[in-house]
């Protein structure tokens, strides 16, 4: 197969992150005969301090250009720690999220056998927890327009607006997850007091009957956020809105242990944006201590959403599962052995090649 995959690496840690699951997938290339065109492009901080644009016109042609895109993380201090800053690299992100067409973002939520004792969260509860939240990513609140404060800078205000089709095109991939899956659909939202929720519930309700093989149920967000933690192993797919998944998603991080295992995905109209989760993390910056983890299993989903290569997809989850049970960890899971970033990137291209090897004896 041969694909083209925009790389934009990002700020902080993005870079040495985003380059161990380029290794990863040099590996896959190697091992199942793919080959893959690789065009880096800048964004963030980095591409504010070259171009004065967070997401600049070049990087949006690079990414139209290619058949995935595989993303490190963006933001830095100068900018978090400056409220004058008239452009902030966050604004890149959004404004890929929407040029892009990008409306969906895809979070699994799994808990690790061998680390269950380093989640916060009691062992019993998150033993197999598999479920999978689609949150909206291009509407609500964080869009609505209008918005900004009273001319005596005393009240502010935010405006959220759905459409019926902004709610569809996300359920549709839900929907079709969940059938996948165990085929249960839990819809998150605050239908009780707002009006964009009950039309959430509205929309979703009509659908259900395209969908007959798919249990649907409902819960209000403040319940969710307590069930999530509660009972985490009942959810399957969960459907939210914008601002409730960026919520909910970041609460269910700590069921892994470390936010440096999750990935996700950010999904449009044919194009396919993945990503870990735990941002710039400015901190480790130039470390070599950062976990690569998610970053790699960003890649397995790329491989997976965008190319339908489950077997390589599932050869590189095999691969990480197998470094976490060895215990092949970077600091944040394994304090007294701890593995660089480039080490746990090498042992997991290596486990690729070998397990691949095995197969074929």
């Amino acid at each position: 197969m041969n694909k083209n995959i925009a790389i934009l690496s990002g700020d902080g840690i993005g870079p040495e992150v985003t380059a161990q699951a380029v290794k990863v997938i040099e590996a896959v290339e190697e091992v199942y005969g793919h080959s893959f065109e690789k065009t880096e492009a800048l964004i963030g901080a980095i591409a504010i301090d070259a171009t004065g644009e967070p997401f600049p016109i070049e990087t949006e042609e690079v990414c139209k250009s290619s058949d995935a895109i595989l993303f490190g993380a963006i933001g830095h201090p100068k900018y978090d720690n400056d409220p004058n800053a008239k452009v902030r690299p966050e604004q890149g992100l959004l404004k890929m999220r929407k040029n892009l067409g990008l409306f969906a973002n895809v979070r699994p939520v799994a808990s690790f056998e061998a680390l269950l004792s380093l989640s916060p969260l009691k062992e019993e509860r998150i033993k197999g927890v598999d479920f999978v939240v689609f949150r909206e990513l291009t509407g609500g609140i964080y869009f609505g327009q209008p918005r900004g404060r009273s001319e005596d800078g005393k009240s502010a205000f935010d405006s959220c607006t759905y459409t019926e089709a902004e709610i569809q095109r996300v359920a549709h991939l839900a929907f079709k997850s969940a059938q996948n899956r165990r085929k249960k659909l839990t819809l998150v939202d605050k239908a009780n007091v707002l009006a964009t929720s009950r039309l959430w519930r509205q929309v979703v309700t009509e659908m259900a009957p395209q969908y007959p093989d798919v249990e649907l149920d409902f819960m209000f967000v403040d319940n969710a956020a307590m069930q999530i933690i509660q009972y985490p192993a009942h959810f399957d797919v969960v459907l939210t809105e914008n601002m409730f998944g960026d919520i909910i998603t970041d609460e269910a991080s700590v069921i892994s242990g470390s936010l440096g295992l999750l990935a996700s995905a950010s999904m449009g109209s044919g194009l396919g944006l993945y990503e870990p989760i735990h941002g710039s993390y400015p901190q480790a910056t130039g470390k070599n201590i950062a976990n690569p983890i998610g970053a790699i299993l960003s890649a397995a989903m790329l491989l997976e959403y965008s190319f339908d290569l489950i077997e390589e997809s599932n050869a590189i989850k095999a691969a990480v599962n197998q470094a976490v049970q060895e215990g092949f960890l970077t600091e944040d899971l394994n304090k007294e052995n701890a593995k660089s970033t480039t080490e746990v990137g090498d042992k997991i291209a290596e486990l690729i090649r070998a397990n691949r090897s095995v197969l074929e004896a």
